[in-house]
């Protein structure tokens, strides 16, 4: 069974594109579906797709 790779990219503000990173971690590669990201500052974690990630990692199940 292989391994499951999440990724995650943010930037800071409305104006700025989360392409690179998103074209990034397709190129490494993270499933597109399996790709949480957000346009929020970097001052706190209230981000909502990263406590989205954080909740899906916490229920996959550890070997």
């Amino acid at each position: 069974m292989g391994s499951i790779i999440y990724g995650y990219a943010r930037v800071s503000s409305k104006d700025q594109n989360l392409d690179r990173q998103v074209d990034a971690l397709l190129a490494f590669p993270v499933e597109g579906r399996r790709i949480y990201a957000d346009k929020a500052s970097g001052k706190d974690f209230d981000r909502p797709r990263y406590k989205a990630l954080v909740r899906r990692l916490r229920s996959e199940p550890h070997p």
